[in-house]
């Protein structure tokens, strides 16, 4: 309360004039009652001198220097000028000169920390269905301390960045367990070639938080900016792009640590055969410890939206999106149950003022109206006919212009139930050729509707092809159905979501398609090579760069393991 450095928001100004007078107040009448009136003049000095830090830290929250207390001096209308600014304008948002934004300062994204139970560590996800008991956990800061960590050990090796795979991709039963999340420095920034070069523990928000005041923004990455860059790489994300895909598109290079504790640099030039096996590989090949990503430029985007038929939605996407000029973000949501009505959005380059005040996502929030939503609308009687009829008409009134590192960068929070211990949300995802959009969408509802899933929806992205990832979920230009649903965790609800996971995955793959690694393995060892037909070449790889079988995870040893025997 005494010092002149740092910010001040609003709500702590007020709360702290009024304790600062209430002492004051209290001190007066003893003082005045015990030693006289005269006494009382002591109070003074740190009466104003504490006035004078609380205005002046409100002044550095607005941006602004101390010295604009002198308005105080003009008559009448300086005072209120002064009273105004302090007490009603809002601070600027994110950091400014004089420190951090007080209000996000401490308040982070959503995370998943590590358990313990028992005396031994848990690895877990954000579904909380996967608990794999370590042997240890490794923390490294530095890449040194990544390859020293690998060659003092000589056991099986497990990799986790923000843990949101949601089926055990991050862990393998006593396994040296490293978490990246504190390897997350930015190593070298070129504005001039829109570049940055991190290292693989940082998340997407941390890198907006850099980027946003030079006026870039992350070229691919996913819609929620919880995930480490890391993370990211080793199951080739995606996100609403248009005219994008997988995240190796936008990768220049990557360094990565071998199963000896050797550091190699990867990219589709120098050693490609490891720059294409680790992008996606599921942190078989090794530890991905640096990337260099390419940027994009961090314009405002204005919304547009339309519902239309699910038949019509190939035509539309075709017509107006594929190939729209300023296209930046889009999506199609099919509405559960029956999967016959779409809504299209699409967010697009404008000159138009933004209508969020915020450059980036505000973290740390509760999401209370979400978060009902998402209750309502899986819990009670006609809660999707509401959603779609109800409460989706009116969010889409209007046309927001957000900025893209806004637009990029939401919170997992907003899609945490209020506890996971009897019911949880779980992600699956399928891809399929642009033409056979039709055909998909007719098979996954009869699926779907047969076993009475309980979906939050299906969420339709587009992708370019993959240039050559040896586990490429787009071996050609392809929608992407992202399937977010609602399940209760006893085993044998376990079981009946792993019958139609299953029924999924053979839908895809008889158009064509593929469905996404990072959720639960339910595929069949069939089914997983016949969705990546190239995974024997990456079997043969690991063979080579890890041939005591080190790398490993809940992944690699149902569909790797195996064929060592």
């Amino acid at each position: 309360m005494l010092g002149l450095r740092g910010r001040l928001p609003r709500v702590k100004l007020w709360i702290r004039s009024s304790l600062a007078a209430a002492a004051f107040i209290l001190l007066f009448a003893a003082f005045d009652s015990l030693f006289g009136h005269a006494s009382t003049l002591v109070l003074y000095p740190p009466l104003l001198w504490i006035l004078f830090a609380l205005a002046a830290r409100r002044y550095h929250d607005l941006g602004k220097p101390a010295s604009r207390l002198l308005l105080l001096l003009l008559p009448l209308i300086g005072p209120i000028v002064v009273l105004f600014d302090l007490a009603f304008r809002k601070g600027t948002e994110g950091d400014n000169p004089y420190g951090p934004d007080p209000l996000t300062f401490g308040i982070d994204y959503l995370t998943v920390p590590l358990a313990l139970a028992g005396g031994k560590v848990v690895v877990n996800d954000v579904t909380g269905l996967n608990p794999i008991t370590v042997a240890a956990v490794v923390t490294p800061t530095t890449v040194d301390e990544v390859c020293e960590a690998i060659r003092r050990t000589t056991g099986p090796i497990s990799v986790g960045g923000g843990h949101f795979s949601m089926g055990g991709q991050t862990a393998s039963a006593a396994s040296l367990h490293l978490d990246m999340r504190r390897l997350n420095g930015v190593i070298a920034f070129s504005p001039a070639a829109r570049t940055i070069r991190v290292q693989a523990g940082v998340r997407w928000c941390d890198l907006q938080r850099f980027l946003d005041p030079h006026g870039f923004a992350v070229k691919i990455m996913q819609t929620y900016a919880n995930f480490t860059v890391g993370g990211s790489l080793s199951v080739n994300v995606h996100g609403r792009y248009v005219g994008l895909g997988p995240l190796i598109l936008s990768v220049r290079t990557i360094r990565i640590v071998l199963a000896d504790g050797s550091m190699v640099d990867a990219s589709p030039h120098e050693n490609a055969e490891i720059f294409y096996a680790a992008i996606g590989g599921y942190g078989g090949i090794g530890v991905i410890v640096e990337a260099e990503l390419e940027l994009a430029e961090n314009r405002r985007v204005e919304r547009q939206a339309k519902t239309m038929r699910r038949t019509e939605y190939l035509r539309f996407f075709r017509q107006h999106v594929r190939g729209a000029a300023g296209a930046i973000f889009h999506n199609a949501d099919l509405y559960p149950p029956h999967y016959e009505r779409a809504r299209a959005v699409t967010w697009v380059n404008t000159d138009k003022p933004a209508t969020t005040r915020a450059r980036l996502q505000r973290p740390g929030r509760s999401y209370p109206i979400s978060k009902y939503f998402l209750w309502a609308i899986t819990e009670t009687p006609f809660g999707k006919w509401r959603r779609e009829f109800l409460v989706d008409p009116i969010v889409y009134l209007g046309k927001p212009v957000h900025w893209r590192n806004y637009e990029a960068g939401y919170d997992v929070a907003e899609l945490e139930p209020p506890s996971r211990s009897e019911r949880t949300y779980v992600l699956q995802e399928y891809f399929v050729p642009i033409d056979r959009f039709d055909e998909f969408v007719s098979r996954m509802s009869e699926i779907l509707r047969r076993h009475r899933v309980n979906a939050v929806n299906v969420s339709v992205r587009h992708a370019l092809a993959d240039p050559g990832s040896l586990l490429a979920w787009a071996r050609e230009e392809v929608f992407a159905f992202v399937l977010y649903y609602k399940q209760r965790v006893r085993e044998n609800a376990k079981t009946r979501v792993a019958v139609w996971t299953r029924e999924l995955i053979d839908a895809a793959i008889s158009v064509s398609g593929s469905y996404y690694l990072p959720y639960q393995p339910h595929a069949t060892p069939e089914q997983f090579h016949a969705a990546y037909p190239r995974a024997r070449e990456l079997f043969a790889m690991k063979r080579r760069v890890d041939p005591n079988f080190r790398f490993r995870n809940v992944m690699w040893d149902k569909y790797y393991a195996p064929t060592l025997t």
